[in-house]
């Protein structure tokens, strides 16, 4: 199979120098437009307006490959030469804001604002920058658009702020040429300077020696920024602590307790500012469990908690390649996040309805059935049963840290809580191990937060479910395709 996937991987690297006929030096510098704008709105309404552009030095991006052909993402900024209409550079992305239209809280009609960033290549005329949204169909349609002139006075071109350091962990070369990682650190004060160093390079050691980034590492450029915070660790709201730190990252977001975001971009932004970067990572200097990844955004993952290496590696698939979380038993905030008889644009996950269609029939195990029945009831027995206990001590948890428990009590539950979660992935682990299915690639129902009428390649994936395990095939192959849109 891995000599399948690398012959898909050159194929698709033949076929994207055939695709792109744009010229970056004709309608572009060497430089990056950064477009700062607010995004307001509830389940119905999605409003945005402009905020403030800047002119950055250098752009990482790819420029050779200025059109994104995949289709993925619930947004696609397109921007166009103003004089000809024509197409000349496009990115799909999601953002936290979409999340935020399926709870209940945007259903129920409350607006919420969200500030958002398009990083674009520095024009050298007046283009035509749109954001298009999908519908319920998953169809685009444009909801912004605005004429931008390069030579505008009001596009501000200074100095990133002063007091962030950057930090060099591996450099392959020209950055337009190589996926440019750009590390920030979060919660880490004056003094820790050293462990957030010490924090990456773990990272780093983590994640080349998982396929298939141990066999394209030259293909990486890796950095770090840090920006010393007032205290240690973020905001924990059901904890009733909160954090004065760089970024402001917060649990509970959008109302889960263990997704982890940062709502402050411009802040977020202003740090990155002092590197080039094609993919961000928030890493939060705390031991409780949580993460988060949007696609073509940013991810975080904690630094020190048990399961830190797989959340890195997890959340690292959605935001750099847009694969989606292939569990269904966990609780989430969202609310029908696929629609229902609806296929979904990421490629790992799918609705199956045409059988005959599946987006990674190229890969599936040869004489296996379409959809691949599985031992899931059983399954979902054991997993039900651990998500209520995870979800009754973590509320206890809460409960008795807002009341000011002593810490000797909350360190005993804690490690207890730790202790359920490793095994209770052992036991799943041990349980997908031991089916007829291992190893195969079909489609398994149950994916997408949904447990009937959504479907994933493989019985296990790093996408799936926690702990040291391979991407499955269909995974391996999303990534290799995302490393050559920037790299080839």
């Amino acid at each position: 199979m891995k000599v399948c996937i690398f012959f898909l991987f050159f194929l698709f690297s033949l076929a994207l120098l055939g695709q792109e006929t744009i010229r970056f030096s004709e309608y572009f510098t060497d430089h990056t437009m950064r477009i700062d704008y607010y995004h307001t709105g509830d389940a119905e309404t999605d409003l945005i307006t402009l905020d403030t552009a800047y002119r950055h030095k250098g752009y990482a991006g790819n420029k050779t490959h200025l059109i994104d052909h995949y289709n993925n993402g619930h947004y696609y900024v397109k921007v166009f030469d103003a004089k000809t209409n024509g197409l000349i550079f496009s990115r799909g992305f999601d953002n936290i804001f979409h999340e935020y239209q399926t709870t209940k809280e945007a259903l129920a009609g409350e607006k919420r604002t969200f500030h958002e960033t398009a990083l674009i290549p520095f024009p050298k005329e007046k283009i035509q920058f749109t954001i298009a949204s999908r519908d319920r169909k998953n169809l685009l349609h444009q909801v912004f658009t605005t004429i931008i002139d390069p030579r505008d006075v009001s596009i501000r071109d200074e100095k990133p702020a002063p007091g962030v350091e950057v930090i060099e962990f591996l450099n392959n070369g020209d950055p337009s040429k190589k996926v440019d990682i750009l590390f920030i650190a979060e919660g880490y004060r004056d003094g820790d300077k050293e462990k957030f160093k010490k924090d990456v390079n773990r990272f780093v050691e983590v994640m080349f020696r998982q396929e298939p980034y141990t066999a394209l590492k030259e293909k990486f450029n890796v950095r770090g920024v840090f920006h010393p915070s007032l205290e240690s660790g973020c905001d924990e709201p059901t904890h009733g602590q909160f954090k004065n730190t760089a970024l402001n990252a917060s649990f509970n977001s959008l109302g889960s307790p263990r997704y982890l975001l940062v709502e402050d971009n411009k802040r977020m932004r202003d740090i990155a500012a002092h590197a080039p970067y094609d993919a961000l990572y928030i890493i939060v200097n705390t031991t409780r469990y949580g993460g988060g990844g949007i696609y073509n955004l940013y991810c975080t993952t904690v630094s020190d908690n048990q399961w830190s290496n797989y959340v890195f590696l997890h959340e690292f698939g959605h935001s750099f390649a847009g694969l989606a979380d292939e569990y269904y038993t966990s609780s989430t905030a969202y609310n029908e996040f696929y629609p229902r008889g609806i296929e979904p644009v990421e490629p790992n996950i799918t609705a199956l309805l045409d059988p005959e269609t599946l987006k990674w029939k190229n890969l599936c195990t040869e004489g296996i059935d379409i959809p691949t029945p599985w031992e899931k009831e059983k399954f979902d027995q054991l997993d039900e049963a651990y998500q209520k206990k995870r979800t009754d001590l973590n509320k206890k948890i809460a409960e008795l840290k807002r009341s000011g428990e002593d810490e000797e009590t909350l360190a005993a539950l804690e490690k207890h809580s730790e202790e359920l979660s490793r095994q209770h992935a052992e036991q799943m682990d041990t349980y997908l191990a031991k089916s007829r299915f291992a190893g195969t690639v079909g489609a398994f129902e149950g994916a997408g937060y949904a447990s009937k009428g959504l479907y994933r390649p493989q019985l296990d994936c790093l996408m799936f479910s926690k702990g040291e395990k391979p991407f499955c095939t269909v995974c391996d192959a999303a990534l290799r395709r995302v490393i050559a849109f920037y790299t080839d």
